[in-house]
Parts: C-alpha cells; sequence; structure tokens
C-alpha cells in the first residue's frame, strides 16, 4: 500500500476532496476496491459524491478495513449484546481523530479548554476499546477544570458538582441515554449553564424510547430548554451534533446523503426518508464512505434527522459480496 497523502479535515471543496480520497482508497483499500469493481466503480467514472460507492458497515464485523499499512495505534470496538459479533476500526493514526473531533467540538461549542466536562458512561467505561471513552477523557485532559472527570455511578458527587458550579461555569454534561435518564430521575434541576448531551443508548438497561420522549423527560429532569446529542459511532472518527429538537449539524469533515432503501445506489432528495450514508473525510485510513444502518434524512442544507435504526439492516445491501 501507499502511504497516505495529506488530507484536509475542513477543504475548501469538499467534493473535490472527497473524489480525491476515494481514489486514493480505491487504490489503496484492497476490500474497497473489491466492492468498487463489482459495482463498476472506479475513479475513471466517478465524479460526484452520489456516485462513490458506499461500504456497508456491516464489512467492519467481518474484515479489516484499511487504506494504510503503517501499524495499528488502536482498535476502536462497537458495544454489543452477547452472542453479537462486534465491529472493530483499526486506527493507524490517533492524531488524525483528536484532530477530527477536537475541531469539531470547537466549530459547534467552541474551546473544550472552556468547559467543566463531565462524562457519565458507565456502559462504555465497562469495557475496552470505546472511541468515546477516548474522545470523553481527551476533553476532560483538556479541560482547564481540575473537577472535570467520568463518574461511573457516584451520582451523589456528580450532583453536588453541578450544583455548586452551574451558574458560574460552562458545563457539560455528555452521557448515554439510561445514565443520564437515571440520575435526573433521582435528582430535580433548574440548570443555568449545563448543556446536557446524550449519545443514545439504552443497553439493554432501560426500555428504547423515541428520541422526542427521551428528550422531554430529560429536560423536565434537568429543569433546560433543549437537549443536546452527538452523533458518531465505532467506525467513524468525526461527530455530529445537535444542540436540540433531534437536528444535526456535520462538521466540516463529514457530509451526510440519504439512501433509499430499496435501492442502495440511489441517494434521495430532502426530505425523503432513508438510510444513512457518511462521508468521514477523517477516515483516511480505513474507509471514508460508509453505509450506515441509520434512517434519516436531510431536512435543510447540511441539516439532518437521524430516526434510528432500520429493520434486517444486517442483509440488505450487504449481499453485494461475500469476500
Amino acid at each position: 500500500m501507499n502511504k497516505p497523502k495529506h488530507f484536509s479535515l475542513s477543504p475548501k471543496n469538499f467534493t473535490e476532496e472527497a473524489l480525491r480520497l476515494f481514489a486514493f482508497q480505491y487504490e489503496n483499500n484492497l476490500v474497497y476496491q473489491q466492492f468498487c469493481k463489482l459495482l463498476n466503480k472506479n475513479p475513471t467514472n466517478i465524479n460526484e459524491l452520489e456516485a462513490i460507492p458506499f461500504l456497508p458497515i456491516e464489512f467492519f464485523k467481518t474484515h479489516t478495513i484499511l487504506s494504510d499499512s503503517s501499524s495499528i495505534e488502536a482498535i476502536f470496538t462497537s458495544s454489543g449484546t452477547t452472542g453479537d459479533q462486534t465491529s472493530k476500526h483499526h486506527v493507524t493514526d490517533l492524531s488524525i481523530y483528536e484532530n477530527s473531533y477536537l475541531k469539531a467540538f470547537h466549530q459547534f461549542y467552541g474551546d473544550v479548554e472552556d468547559y467543566l466536562v463531565l462524562g457519565l458512561l458507565p456502559s462504555y467505561l465497562e469495557r475496552n476499546g470505546s472511541s468515546l471513552i477516548y474522545m470523553v477523557n481527551h476533553f476532560i485532559k483538556k479541560s482547564k477544570y481540575a473537577e472535570s472527570g467520568f463518574f461511573l455511578d457516584d451520582f451523589e458527587l456528580l450532583k453536588n458538582t453541578i450544583e455548586k458550579y452551574d451558574g458560574k461555569r460552562n458545563i457539560l454534561l455528555i452521557g448515554v441515554s439510561f445514565a443520564l435518564l437515571d440520575f435526573s430521575e433521582q435528582f430535580q434541576f433548574q440548570l443555568k449553564s449545563t448543556i446536557i448531551m446524550e449519545t443514545g443508548g439504552m443497553k439493554g438497561r432501560r426500555k428504547e424510547m423515541i428520541r422526542e420522549e427521551l428528550h422531554e423527560q430529560l429536560k423536565s429532569g434537568f429543569g433546560v430548554e433543549h437537549i443536546h446529542s452527538e452523533y458518531g459511532m465505532t467506525e467513524l472518527l468525526s461527530q455530529a451534533y445537535s444542540k436540540g429538537n433531534g437536528i444535526f449539524n456535520c462538521p466540516s469533515s463529514m457530509k451526510i446523503l440519504i439512501r433509499n432503501t430499496d435501492n442502495p445506489l440511489e441517494i434521495l432528495q430532502q426530505n425523503q426518508t432513508g438510510g444513512i450514508n457518511v462521508i468521514d473525510l477523517a477516515n483516511v485510513n480505513s474507509i471514508a464512505f460508509i453505509a450506515t444502518q441509520d434512517l434519516g434524512k436531510e431536512i435543510g442544507n447540511n441539516q439532518y434527522q437521524i430516526l434510528g435504526r432500520f429493520d434486517h439492516s444486517d442483509v440488505r445491501g450487504c449481499n453485494l459480496m461475500v469476500l
């Protein structure tokens, strides 16, 4: 494999950068190249984003997806129920990931150094290989406040920390959905300067609920007008953010396209619900073009709703090839 070229996380022309990255990964990622060949797609006959083949995310469960022959610095793994096969994202350059999430957070929220960062992510802390834990741990280390940290199940200390500094500091409480619900039901707040950011997931701890219902409960429990959300996954090195109402914006390193669930090669127009395809320019060394298992729709210029998973996603779109 050739060594990766320099690619920008904040390109002046996203399409031009993505097409350049497609050509590089077609040449250097053998799994992706075989997938593209089955579709009769290659850099000579693709000149727009909508025509780029998106690799089904299930391939991270069965193959090592790499566009780089450098040594592996980290393997991020997905959470899964017992018996499920988990995804493995091999990362050869953690500095790209770090640069990506710091840029994205700064784009939407400013410097993470200026936040008291509180992590409520018990299900992630209880296992190894979480890319979310890696990111939040870095946020905590970057914070200028010594009180920043993870809170596994010490709700009393978390409550005391929030009550002591809310209104005096910018606070980011980032947590998995079930833990935020548990915490907000145990105490009642009327918060002034605290951002509540959910990362999704009940992880089998509570019944699943739609985002609107989840956010209404969290808004009531924390006494805030909006619940923020982070949209990321093991297989990505970029994240989208929502500042409320379930409307997500992508950072400069990321773009979402919506595909027809009955015809995975067709890209839909605005306000049509379909499967989420992600272009992640930070995924230089693995694969930047991923067909996820999530449903969503584009509702405006670079604004999206994430509507959840769709059924039988392990089958649809993945029977194009068996490597």
